[in-house]
Formats: structure tokens, C-alpha cells, sequence
């Protein structure tokens, strides 16, 4: 099933079954829990990010071809930072590029997301995918200079900027994609295709990542995960290319759509 997040013309927020490319059907209920699909039909004035995240858990160099463009040996276990929960940005909303705190280095990442639905702590790679309510497209916009050069060695900073996690524009239950590490997952810039590849590149799969991010510690209904991005992000191209005010990102994920946000300068 595919379920969008959306204001009605109301401006109140609600949940929807996407059925066909324009026809959305009422849900009643909490995704996190007990709802169920009305017969009601309903005209979104806007789609949404698929849930407001409780918390934003992102795994680094997690595509083996990712870690071969840019020269580093494969990670023993995943790499972790977060990300501040108003870092999120709906479909079609502007990716700001830093100006109260500059960064000129402002890059894009495709990433398939994984949205926890029932609280884990100490999963196992066998009961793992149980707490997984479903997925979702995300863009980890990230800016380089805070990442790399001013960070202090993590990653925080250049990662969790106002807008910097796009997600959207949909979430597909996890009974519609029982196996996640088949699907083809690319991002664009203004339409030009700068990232392809296959979920089958993880290093760490999903219930990995969920039975080492869920050891000792319990993950709420309303985590999201981001599991990493494949090749071809723009801080390794010669020359790099990064994001440039009036520039457009999409991100698209088999099964799932495709995530689309322009990019602008921010105002200060």
C-alpha cells in the first residue's frame, strides 16, 4: 500500500492510500497503530513528507561503489550520525542552501529511508524487519565544507541543516515490498541522471542496520532511517559539482516514486 501525508484545503493535515496516480482515499486512524481505509475520497491541496520523524538515525558509506569512488575501505560496522527532525522537507519544498552559516559545497544523496513502526530494542536480523512499518525516498543533502573540512571530524553540522532531508513522496508498507535490497534508486539534477544503482549494493542491509542501530537502544514508532547513498554524489565528480540556487534534485526509488525539490538560496 502506499500511503501520502497531505493538508486538505482545510489546511488540516491527514493521511491518505494512494490508489491510482490521483486518486487518494481517506485513512482513519494511527499508521503507527490501529487504521484502516475508508471509501472516502480525498483532494490533497499538498503532499506532505510521509510523517513528521520522531528521530532521523543516517548511516555513511553503505554502497560498496560509493566507498570506491571516493577511495575508502569498507566500514566494519555502519557509520552513524543523526540529523534534527526539522531538517525534514516536504515534496516540492526548496533544498536552502546555508547563508546565516555559509557552506558553498552543498551536495545530494538518494537514499532509501526506512520508517520504524513498532518500538525495537536488541532486534535481530530475524525479527528485524517485523518493527518496519515501511519506506520511503530520501535526499541526505549535505553540505561538504561543514562535513569534511569544518566538522571536527563528524559529520552533524554539514548534515542537519534546515531542509537538508527531503523525503517523500510516499510510503510504501512493507507488505507491498517484502525484499528492499533489489530496487533500482537514482537521483537527478535537473533531469540529468548523476546517480544509478541497485539497494542490492549495501554493504549493511536493512535488518542489519536495524539490529545494530536498535542494540541497547529502543527505537520509537517514527524513526526514520537513512541507509546510505550509491556512486556518483557531486563532491566526486572532476570537477565537482555541487548544488546551484535555481537547480532542481530528484530522487527516484523503484516501487516507491520519485522525490523532487528545487533548490534556493536562504533568506537572512
Amino acid at each position: 500500500m502506499k500511503i501520502i501525508r497531505y493538508l486538505d484545503q482545510e489546511g488540516k493535515p491527514g493521511y491518505a492510500r494512494q490508489t491510482t496516480e490521483d486518486l487518494f482515499l481517506r485513512i482513519e486512524g494511527d499508521i503507527f497503530g490501529d487504521f484502516q481505509v475508508t471509501g472516502e475520497s480525498v483532494n490533497p491541496v499538498r503532499i506532505l513528507a510521509p510523517l513528521a520523524p520522531r528521530a532521523i538515525l543516517a548511516v555513511g558509506l553503505n554502497y560498496r561503489g560509493h566507498a570506491k569512488e571516493i577511495g575508502s575501505p569498507l566500514p566494519k560496522r555502519p557509520l552513524l550520525f543523526m540529523m534534527l527532525p526539522g531538517a525534514v522537507q516536504h515534496p516540492g519544498g526548496p533544498i536552502l542552501l546555508p547563508r546565516g552559516l555559509r557552506s558553498d559545497k552543498v551536495d545530494y544523496e538518494c537514499e532509501l529511508a526506512v520508517v520504524i513502526g513498532r518500538s525495537c530494542k536488541n532486534a535481530t536480523r530475524a525479527n528485524a524487519l517485523d518493527h518496519v512499518l515501511g519506506y520511503t525516498c530520501a535526499n541526505d543533502v549535505s553540505a561538504r565544507d561543514w562535513q569534511k573540512e569544518w566538522g571536527g571530524g563528524q559529520f552533524c553540522r554539514g548534515k542537519t541543516f534546515d531542509t537538508f532531508c527531503p523525503l517523500g513522496p510516499c510510503l510504501v508498507t512493507r507488505d507491498s515490498m517484502p525484499d528492499p535490497h533489489s530496487l533500482t534508486i537514482r537521483s537527478m539534477v535537473n533531469g540529468e541522471i548523476r546517480q544509478e544503482s541497485s539497494t542490492s549494493d549495501l554493504i549493511f542491509d536493512v535488518p542489519t542496520l536495524i539490529e545494530f542501530l536498535s542494540g541497547s537502544t529502543t527505537l520509537e514508532p517514527g524513526t526514520v532511517i537513512l541507509t546510505g547513498t550509491p556512486p556518483g554524489v557531486g563532491v566526486a565528480r572532476n570537477p565537482p559539482a555541487f548544488l546551484q540556487p535555481g537547480d532542481e534534485v530528484s530522487v527516484e526509488i523503484e516501487g516507491i516514486g520519485r522525490l523532487t525539490n528545487p533548490v534556493r538560496e536562504e533568506e537572512v
